[in-house]
């Protein structure tokens, strides 16, 4: 700071003037340390932490020359000019340390100023959550964190304070959700990791994002919709950590409640031999279709803030179907036209799951060639429609599937190709799909491109990443796939385009051979153990979040699913992998349906010591679901309300694995 005084400055000192030679003197500090971090800020994944241990250093600076001038002898004005000075010199730093990066201009529109007014009216009469986007709209968010944040910094207010309609709904827009009974005052932030695809600098990102929340809360799950979310993060956490995906090209803006989700494409994508489609770019521009805003430039699209339901969308590169088009609202399913040979996708609607009823997606007799303005059509007609007509009043019959019941199939299609987004695109009839016989590939382990490099698989155990291993990863990525990691919707992901000669060094990386620790005694924690060959059960086992972090959730489940994948493949073999899905409750994000054995979390009832039978924490039994090309949802309960315990659903499980699945004793 030395460097940064004048000789008028050291007169201060000559002349005994020790308070204005002091604010001088923490002004400079200051002037320094946030210049240094302001030119720094373009490395955001490596920021958070210098972040925080310059703001440590300088507040151990400030209160030790705030101590030594609170002494008896200093004249009470002095005190407090200089603790005047400090203050402002606090905000100031505050505003240095956290600008809007990314979200600066309030929003020209609203959501609200898209929908007719029939719409309106309906929203007006319609559900609570309605009223909720009609009295402030969620658009205003965009920019409202940023003060509520800055409010939180300078200890103008808490979280408590804000309205709870903000903290525990509107926010949901920013990709904010609150954890309100679980760990109040935190959030979990849900991302659009497009297609699955991240880097290496990102995966630090996270990690250095989560970091500051300590390992019980600060943790990264990778979703069954090929995502990402991080955990524990406050308010003024939350609102840096976007400005930080900003600059890394991602984003989290319009991911909760009645938003549309991250866009699903191939793992695959460009690297695989049976490509029929490269879905990557499809996922970008339908991203920006509902998320960049045309007036600003800017993230947060007002066109999309006023949505009656959550939306699902994904594009499918070939026959695999590894992004299941049967249960998202709109499936793009790649198709060559069987007169022309053009490559197009024959498109699906309408698949969802619920707590109330869950619908496979289902054809409307649509091909579209596979272009970007074909695909854009589809979508911004859809969503016009879903935005403007869908219920408003019953949330359950508020998904895109009740509007084509209530058109009927022929009719939708016609409403549909009315659309003034579909003026000038080509669409003719559903084209045939390929008979030939097909087996979905797997996507765990070593497979060769096309050019000859190798993708490797890697599972993680129920899609939960630490801190640590985030770091792991991002190493791994950096040293054999050029930065690049993939995600998919079992919750793993994969390491592309590594050379042949670096497959063994990969292989044996302590990080892909490290067991994990004991998981006995009911204990809450997961092993974070990254294996390239799992084992058929617990190398295909999917879990939910579970009522560790979410309040929906009836049962725990990850750490659950992991400890009896893991007791099941020492107990039995099966002829292939058996892939069990976990959900703590009937909104299936576990997506139990699509399983071969679903475990969805349920009440039940056992017996205790005294031979009374008592409540306990039990699950519903779905068996039966199928993958690929020729999906199937398995609707109803195979068993009801088997206690979870693992002395009493291990031996159903096993018994279910041989009659249906081929597995033998070990």
């Amino acid at each position: 700071a030395g460097y940064c005084l004048d000789d008028g400055d050291w007169d201060l000192v000559e002349k005994e003037h020790p308070t204005q030679m002091m604010a001088r003197l923490m002004a400079s500090c200051f002037i320094v340390s946030t210049a240094a971090a302001a030119w720094l800020k373009p490395m955001r994944s490596r920021l958070h932490r210098l972040d925080t241990v310059s703001m440590m250093a300088e507040e151990k600076v400030e209160q030790g020359f705030w101590s030594k001038m609170r002494s008896p002898n200093m004249p009470a004005q002095t005190v407090h000019d200089l603790n005047q000075h400090l203050t402002e010199t606090r905000q100031e730093l505050t505003r240095l340390q956290h600008p809007r990066f990314s979200i600066s201009i309030p929003k020209h529109t609203t959501g609200t100023s898209y929908l007719p007014a029939e719409t309106l009216s309906r929203c007006d009469k319609g559900s609570q959550f309605e009223k909720i986007k009609l009295t402030k709209d969620t658009s205003k968010m965009f920019t409202q964190m940023y003060d509520d944040a800055e409010k939180i910094r300078s200890d103008e207010i808490t979280w408590e304070d804000i309205d709870p309609l903000d903290v525990n709904t509107r926010y949901k827009w920013t990709g904010l959700l609150h954890r309100a009974k679980k760990h109040p005052g935190t959030f979990m932030m849900r991302l659009r990791c497009l297609n699955g695809i991240i880097t290496s600098e990102q995966m630090r990102f996270f990690a250095d994002s989560v970091e500051p929340a300590g390992p019980d809360l600060g943790v990264i799950d990778i979703t069954t919709r090929q995502n990402i979310q991080l955990r524990g993060l406050t308010l003024p956490m939350g609102v840096d950590v976007i400005d930080g995906l900003h600059a890394l090209n991602l984003t989290c803006v319009q991911t909760g409640f009645d938003n549309i989700r991250n866009m699903v494409g191939n793992p695959l994508a460009g690297i695989d031999e049976n490509e029929m489609v490269d879905t990557r770019p499809f996922c970008n521009m339908l991203n920006d279709l509902v998320t960049l805003d045309p007036a600003t430039g800017e993230r947060g699209n007002p066109a999309y803030c006023n949505l009656g339901r959550k939306f699902n969308i994904c594009v499918s590169g070939g026959r695999d179907d590894f992004e299941h088009t049967n249960i998202n609202d709109i499936g793009y399913q790649p198709c060559v036209h069987a007169n022309t040979g053009e490559m197009g996708f024959n498109v699906v609607f309408g698949g969802y799951m619920s707590i109330k009823r869950v619908a496979a997606s289902i054809p409307c007799g649509i091909w579209i060639p596979a272009t970007m303005e074909a695909v854009r059509a589809i979508a911004e007609g859809t969503l016009r429609i879903f935005r403007d007509e869908g219920d408003r009043s019953d949330r359950q019959k508020a998904r895109l599937m009740w509007i084509i019941e209530k058109y009927g199939v022929e009719d939708w299609r016609k409403k549909l190709l009315e659309e003034p987004a579909l003026q000038g695109i080509r669409v003719e009839n559903q084209q045939p799909e390929p008979t030939t016989p097909y087996e979905r590939r797997e996507l765990i382990g070593v497979h060769k491109q096309p050019n000859g490099k190798f993708r490797v698989g890697v599972h993680v155990s129920v899609g939960r990443v630490s801190v640590d291993m985030a770091r792991e990863i991002a190493d791994l990525a950096d040293k054999y796939s050029d930065g690049e990691i993939r995600l998919t919707v079992e919750q793993n992901f994969l390491l592309p385009n590594v050379n042949e000669s670096e497959l063994e060094s990969l292989l044996n990386e302590p990080a892909l051979n490290r067991d994990g620790p004991d998981l006995e005694n009911g204990k809450l924690i997961i092993s974070g153990k990254l294996s390239v060959e799992p084992g058929n059960i617990y190398g295909h086992t999917i879990a939910c979040t579970g009522n560790q972090y979410c309040g929906l959730a009836m049962i725990e489940t990850k750490a659950s699913a992991e400890r009896i994948a893991r007791k099941l493949d020492n107990l039995i073999t099966t002829p292939r992998p058996l892939r069990i899905h976990w959900t703590g409750c009937p909104n299936s994000c576990g997506q139990v349906q699509a399983a071969d054995i679903g475990l969805m979390g349920a009440a039940a009832k056992k017996m205790n010591d005294q031979g009374k039978m008592k409540p306990c924490p039990g699950v519903n039994i779905f068996v039966g679901g199928k993958l690929g090309e020729h999906a199937f949802l398995s609707l109803e309960p195979y068993k009801k309300g088997v206690p979870q315990a693992d002395e009493d659903l291990i031996p159903e499980l096993i018994a279910i694995a041989k009659e249906r699945f081929g597995a033998v004793d070990k």
